[in-house]
């Protein structure tokens, strides 16, 4: 059973110091473990420059968005990119090209086949060959969604996603407490360290980031981004729900941009729609005379039978700068 992502995780002055004194143990191993691992690595070149968007905690960064733009940003400079992913959520081992007309979540993951729609994308649960066939298929650039803790593939730009997001009392990096105590996936130095630039991603609604934020990433680079809404939501009431790594942001995100939402369900992340959940969510929105509306990503994991019934709200990563962007690829040769 799939578990939702423990909010205090994101809470700097801790309201479950019990559970996180228990955990912390774990989270040494976690984060020696890590650290070996990545030291002991032989990274493999594909042949073709890589991106790495990756993030230093679990979920919830905006490094998918992000991908798909940057993706589009080469494209645009007249350069061939497809992204390659774990396909999490899938069963396919890869590599395999996907193709949204033929593959589903359970086959490929939920975050590769939506950005299939747009982008060529490859999935490979071994991200070196994944990297490889995409070379092979055509590739000018490689963008890997995730992967900055996994070294098996060599890096010529490696970008770090930070949620910019710091009000409620949450912070990106909670207390900076590595996994299972906390959210970081590595310590914030060790995981700065080898990154060559972070892009902060804000919310629509929030023009800038607290500057006490940028001063823990020190003398990095730091790219703003804006998580946008491509399109407005649903006239009239609607009941929502997602299945994402933060989805109290979602709830937040879609009240911003006007939706009139009556009720909203929070599930976990990559959270398998069965027919009972569905229509326990139908039941809910009937009570209110609601629509449902969900994620693009959570929307892509719907059986065929229910999607014409649910509304996909689409969002974009949009950059504050996007000369600065394209100076940063252009100083890696990109």
């Amino acid at each position: 059973m799939k578990l939702a992502t423990p909010q205090w995780w994101y809470e700097r002055k801790p309201t479950a110091p019990r559970t996180r004194a228990l955990m912390t143990p774990l989270s040494l191993i976690w984060a020696a473990a890590t650290a070996r691992r990545i030291a002991r690595a032989h990274p493999l070149d594909p042949g073709v420059p890589v991106i790495c968007v990756g993030n230093l905690t679990l979920g919830g960064a905006g490094k998918t968005p992000v991908a798909r733009e940057i993706a589009h940003r080469l494209a645009a400079r007249g350069r061939v990119a497809y992204l390659v992913s774990r396909g999490y959520g899938g069963r396919l081992k890869g590599p395999v090209r996907v193709d949204p007309q033929r593959h589903t979540s359970d086959e490929v993951g939920d975050e590769p086949l939506m950005l299939a729609e747009d982008l060529p994308v490859w999935v490979s649960r071994d991200r070196a060959a994944g990297a490889r066939a995409a070379a092979a298929g055509g590739a000018e650039v490689v963008v890997l969604d995730d992967g900055h803790q996994n070294p098996s593939v060599a890096k010529t730009l490696s970008l770090v996603v930070v949620d910019g997001e710091t009000r409620g009392g949450e912070w990106p990096f909670g207390d900076g407490r590595v996994f299972p105590a906390g959210p970081m996936r590595e310590p914030l130095a060790a995981g700065l360290a080898r990154a060559q630039a972070v892009i902060v991603l804000l919310p629509a609604d929030l023009p800038a980031p607290d500057p006490e934020l940028i001063a823990q990433l020190g003398d990095k680079p730091v790219i703003i981004a804006h998580l946008e809404a491509a399109a407005a939501p649903p006239r009239g009431p609607q009941l929502g729900f997602a299945g994402v790594g933060k989805p109290w942001k979602v709830e937040r995100a879609l009240r911003t941009a006007g939706c009139d939402l009556v009720d909203f369900a929070p599930l976990p992340d990559h959270f398998a729609y069965g027919e009972a959940a569905l229509q326990r969510l139908a039941e809910r929105a009937a009570q209110f005379g609601a629509g449902l509306i969900t994620t693009e990503k959570d929307w892509v994991r719907l059986p065929k039978s229910w999607r014409t019934r649910i509304a996909a709200w689409p969002v974009r990563a949009r950059f504050d700068d996007p000369a600065g962007l394209d100076a940063l690829l252009s100083r890696a040769g990109l």
